[in-house]
């Protein structure tokens, strides 16, 4: 059983590295709010190992995250709170031992891999460390086999979701840090802009069209995801919703900006994260439809793009306050 010491030490850990994934968290149900703090734990102790600001050299990376693969399996008896936590949460939940090994594989890419040619070669990165970590979600929301496998494509879609916003909004942080580029090397050459300029963080009109490639081809992402809410469980489904709402809610940010994520990060503050959980769970309250509360709350899909008549009027034109 998870006590709360393995909990309140996951907390902290969500708290302190995910401030947007800890506000949507903690709308969650407590039966899956605990084991969403476990498996968010579990996801910052393994990205440290190849993220954090002193990293070892590779082969220590490789072996400490070895070891956080055997002790997540429950493979090998470990100190670790969280660890431990996690692995239990795994059995528990028959969560496939296929999804962490996806995640840990992704993990040990970034180890040697900070370039990607092609947005399929992004995609495969993503489905260890991001579309993995939405089928877990799903797994520890306790579907029927049949609702679970309606909703498990649309988990893996608002997964990447997230993480290419994560990619767009952090372009300077990933060079600066990590001498890393996560948009595709394909869609940069597509608009003039070479692999030099983005390392030099030079920012133009050519670079900024790459940048509203991807963000188009991400929120197309949030449409399919979204779209997969409904099946979930009914009281899961507003931490859900409200957590796309407050992810995408960057892409606002970064088109005020002119795209320009290269010369600054972005970030949403705590005022506006509050305000939109208010107006989020107020809308909530008249409208259980989360497609419809999702388009109504959003302004920063381009108004010119099509929704697919989801907008509360039909007009296929996200409505606004």
């Amino acid at each position: 059983m998870v006590d709360q010491t393995q909990v309140a030490r996951s907390k902290r850990i969500q708290r302190r590295t995910g401030k947007t994934f800890h506000v949507a968290t903690r709308l969650l149900p407590k039966r899956i709010r605990h084991p969403t703090y476990v498996l968010y734990g579990f996801f910052r102790i393994a990205d440290e190992v190849v993220d954090a600001e002193d990293t070892a050299p590779p082969a220590e990376q490789r072996t400490e995250l070895d070891r956080l693969r055997s002790a997540a399996l429950g493979e090998e008896p470990t100190d670790d709170p969280v660890l431990e936590a996690f692995a239990e949460v795994c059995e528990r939940n028959d969560i496939p031992d296929g999804d962490v090994h996806s995640f840990v594989d992704a993990m040990e890419s970034d180890i040697d891999t900070d370039r990607y040619e092609t947005y399929a070669d992004l995609e495969a990165y993503m489905d260890g460390s991001a579309a993995a970590v939405g089928r877990m979600m799903t797994a520890i929301m306790d579907l029927d086999p049949e609702e679970e496998a309606v909703a498990l494509p649309h988990a893996t879609k608002l997964g990447e979701a997230f993480q290419m916003t994560n990619f767009l909004r952090d372009v300077r942080e990933d060079v600066v840090e990590r001498d890393r580029i996560y948009l595709p090397l394909e869609t940069l050459r597509r608009h003039g802009v070479t692999e030099e300029q983005i390392l030099d963080l030079e920012f133009d009109e050519s670079v900024a069209a790459a940048i509203r490639e991807e963000m188009t081809r991400t929120e197309r992402l949030y449409e399919e995801g979204v779209a997969g809410i409904k099946y979930l469980p009914e009281d899961c489904q507003l931490a859900v919703l409200l957590a796309a709402v407050l992810y995408v809610d960057h892409h606002r940010l970064i088109r005020n900006l002119g795209y320009d994520t290269v010369s600054t990060t972005p970030e949403l503050s705590l005022t506006r994260k509050l305000s939109l959980l208010v107006r989020t769970r107020w809308k909530w309250q008249w409208n259980r439809d989360p497609e419809a509360v999702f388009y109504d709350m959003c302004t920063e899909f381009d108004p010119g793009r099509e929704h697919h008549g989801h907008g509360p009027h039909g007009t296929g034109v996200p409505q606004t306050d």
